[in-house]
Order: structure tokens, then C-alpha cells, then sequence
């Protein structure tokens, strides 16, 4: 290096030892929803989509640092579902602060001591597990402690074009859907919809997002007050209830019912498009598809309906359901850095109505009776899933492996590429064989 350079570099130096310190406390916040930074400048509303997932988690992430100047944080917007990352982080002893997971999600990292408990902290910020809706609070309890601030519960719903079941004769006098109550009514409904409309009475993702099926399963099981798992570490699937649920499936299947061969993206463009009458697809898409009905010309325009699933086999309304909460790996951290995040922890929990606006149901018990929620769209309709509804057993560990695998089963089942009872059969022996060789 020539005297120029050493004496540029000498000079940089210096400045930079002059420059304040921030002493600010320091915080990792790791996320999923996507990054939509693009339209979402830093401490502004959103440019479009304002109800979208990723805009609100970003807006109140950015709330918080804007209204805590004590606090700078770091925002990492990992790929969907961001647990491999997560596992590498925490094996590499680099685990963020708080992180949101999927309360089905929990066990897997709580067996291992891997969370931290927030029941303590959580009530210093002046929040009991009592403030949560029934479905919340079963789902991040584990071994008497509190492991998840919840922040939603998202649940499949039957998402429906109004305009068609108009065009088919499916609706009442008051302008709603007409569901069915029955297997049969199922059949003869989508029957009718299909000789009116020309189009399936279902849109269904089948290629890449075959989740639905498991959902599907899960869903009409617990209505009949199904045993799913005997104990931890084995399922119960080849039974008459569950052969019965499955053959309705492939009857709608194999009588072109539903649309087919669609990816996720393809099977929601299709439901926006008109192509199909009702959309089997969580509750986050009820904004965008909101956003849809507003919209003069397109083909949900005024005519956009979501509902809970019908009860088809008896036993009253029933709803799988699952949520995000926000958890805090066990590391190393200052007193500060761990106040700070139970400040974080509260802010999300007092403003949680605001993510609620994407669509999915709230875990807090003062928003599910608040009226400025329940007069949101169609909360009225759905609110009362986050008394009823329900998850696998907590002690279930690898609830998305085991859910990948059944989907699998299920599908080829549903398109006749084996028998039910095979399909059942083999999901069972490999999500027992899974299950039985934890680590």
C-alpha cells in the first residue's frame, strides 16, 4: 500500500472511531410471510396489496422499531415454512430472538429444550393464557408452560363465487350460499352446479399444495369424534369413518367435480377467474379474494361468500385448525435483549387485529369479542371456529411430515391410483414407522 492509501485508510479509521456508538439493544426477528419490501417503504403504509400477509407483518414490524427508538431490529424474511434454516441457525449456536412458527410445529423443537417457556415473561407484559381463544391456548401449551404467543389461528374454508352458485340455484332467499348437510346432498349439489355452469363445483390445488387432503381428513374426523392418534407415536387412519370421508372425495374426483392437475398458484387464479365454484383454501387468501370482489368487471365482483366447512357426517360443525405464534429459542442474550423482546412479544399481541385483516382468525379472546373484528367481512360467520376448533394432540411430534405423507396417500387414492383402503393402509404404516424411530 502506498503513503496515499495508508494515509486514506488512517483517516477512515479515525472518523469511524469518532462516530457515535448506537446504543441501541439489538433484536433478530425471523419471519415468514414472504419480503415485499419493493412496495412497502420502511416506516410507510403499503403501496398495494394492503391486507396481504406479508404487508402487515412488515408494517408492524416496522411500527414497533418507528414507536420503540430504544430497540434497532433485524429482520430476517426467510423462505416458507423456514424451519431447516431455523435447525441450522440453532445447531450453529446463531438462533434469532423471536421467530414465528406454526403452533403444529412446536413440539418438534420443545421436546428437545430447544424454546424457550414465556409464561413468566408474557405475564410481566400483563398477558395470561386466559386472554387466548380456546384453539391458541391448547395449541402453545405444553407440559403446563406457555412456549408461543399466539398470533392467529388458520383454519381451510369453503371460499365461494357467489355469481355462480347464483347461476346454479344454490343460494337462499337472503342471498347466501346454499350448503350441503350431507355425502349425498355433496354429490347432488355438485352435480347441479356442474349441468348450470358448465364449470366444477371445486377448485382444488392437487400438484404441488396437497395439504388440503390431510386437512379434509382431519377436519371430518374430529366431527365425529374420531380417535386420530391412540397415543404419540401411532396413528389410527384405516377405519369405516375415514374410507367413507375419502370415497366422497373420489367420487367428485372421478365425476370431474374438480378442477384438476393444478398447482397452487394455477388453482387460485382459477378461482379468481371464474373457473370453479368453491376454492378449498385457507383463511389467508380472504383479503386478496375481498380485494377481488371490489373490483367492477372481474368475476367475483359482488359476488365473493367464504363459510366453514358443512357438516356432512354429523356430529356438529368441526374445523382443523392451526396457527402462527411467535417463539424465542433458547440462546445467549442480554437482560436487555430479552426485555426487549417481551416488549416486541406485547406490542404484537395488543395489535394483533391488524394482522387479522389478511384473514386469519384472532387467538385473542378481547378481539374475537371485539365489534370492530367482528364486523370485518364474514367474521361474524367464521369467529366461532376459535372456540370449536380443533389441532392434532400437542405431544404429536412432526405434524408437517406427517401431513406430507398422508396428502400423498390420500392423493393417490382420490385419483384412483390405488385402493382407499391401501392408501390408508400404507399412509398409516409409514406415519407409524416414522414416529416410532424418533430420535
Amino acid at each position: 500500500m502506498n503513503r496515499r492509501g495508508l494515509l486514506a485508510l488512517m483517516g477512515a479509521s479515525a472518523l469511524a472511531g469518532c462516530q457515535k456508538p448506537d446504543g441501541r439493544t439489538s433484536l433478530t426477528v425471523q419471519r415468514i410471510f414472504g419480503d415485499c419490501r419493493a412496495h412497502v417503504p420502511k416506516f410507510g403504509a403499503a403501496l398495494s396489496n394492503p391486507n396481504g400477509e406479508c404487508e402487515l407483518v412488515t408494517g408492524l414490524l416496522d411500527r414497533f422499531e418507528l414507536e420503540n427508538p430504544d430497540i434497532r431490529l433485524t429482520v430476517n424474511a426467510v423462505a416458507w415454512p423456514g424451519y431447516n434454516q431455523l435447525s441450522a441457525q440453532i445447531a450453529a449456536d446463531d438462533a434469532p430472538d423471536v421467530v414465528t412458527m406454526h403452533m403444529a410445529v412446536i413440539p418438534d423443537y420443545q421436546t428437545h429444550k430447544l424454546l424457550m417457556p414465556l409464561t413468566v415473561g408474557l405475564k410481566r407484559m400483563g398477558i395470561t393464557p386466559d386472554q387466548f381463544t380456546p384453539v391458541a391456548r391448547r395449541a402453545v401449551t405444553m407440559d403446563g408452560d406457555i412456549y408461543g404467543l399466539p398470533f392467529d389461528a388458520w383454519t381451510q374454508l369453503f371460499h365461494i363465487n357467489l355469481n355462480l352458485f347464483r347461476k346454479a340455484g344454490l343460494v337462499t332467499k337472503d342471498d347466501r350460499p346454499t350448503l350441503p348437510s350431507s355425502p349425498q346432498e355433496l354429490l347432488d349439489q355438485a352435480r347441479q352446479f356442474r349441468a348450470a355452469t358448465g364449470k366444477p363445483y371445486f377448485v382444488q390445488s392437487m400438484v404441488n399444495e396437497k395439504a388440503a387432503y390431510a386437512r379434509n381428513l382431519y377436519t371430518y374426523l374430529l366431527a365425529q369424534n374420531q380417535i386420530i392418534f391412540p397415543d404419540p407415536q401411532h396413528i389410527r387412519l384405516n377405519t369405516p369413518q375415514a374410507r367413507q370421508i375419502v370415497d366422497l372425495f373420489r367420487q367428485i374426483y372421478t365425476e370431474n367435480m374438480t378442477t384438476k392437475d393444478q398447482e397452487y398458484a394455477a388453482a387460485t387464479a382459477t378461482f379468481i377467474n371464474g373457473g370453479g365454484g368453491v376454492y378449498i383454501v385457507g383463511t389467508w387468501m380472504i383479503g386478496a379474494f375481498d380485494d377481488e370482489a371490489a373490483q367492477p368487471g372481474r368475476p367475483l365482483y359482488k359476488g365473493y361468500s367464504v363459510m366453514p366447512y358443512p357438516e356432512l357426517f354429523g356430529g356438529g360443525p368441526s374445523a382443523f385448525v392451526d396457527g402462527h405464534a411467535w417463539v424465542m429459542p433458547v440462546k445467549r442474550r442480554y437482560t436487555a435483549q430479552t426485555e426487549a423482546a417481551f416488549r416486541l412479544l406485547k406490542y404484537l399481541a395488543q395489535h394483533e387485529i391488524q394482522w387479522t385483516r389478511s384473514g386469519h382468525l384472532t387467538s385473542m379472546e378481547a378481539v374475537a369479542l371485539d365489534p370492530v373484528y367482528r364486523n370485518q367481512p364474514h367474521r361474524a360467520d367464521l369467529v366461532a371456529i376459535t372456540s370449536y376448533g380443533r389441532g392434532l394432540p400437542i405431544s404429536v411430534q412432526r405434524q408437517f411430515a406427517i401431513q406430507e405423507m398422508l396428502s400423498d396417500e390420500l392423493a393417490s387414492a382420490i385419483a384412483g391410483l390405488k385402493p382407499t383402503d391401501q392408501a390408508l393402509g400404507d399412509a398409516e404404516r409409514r406415519i407409524n414407522d416414522m414416529l416410532t424411530n424418533l430420535s
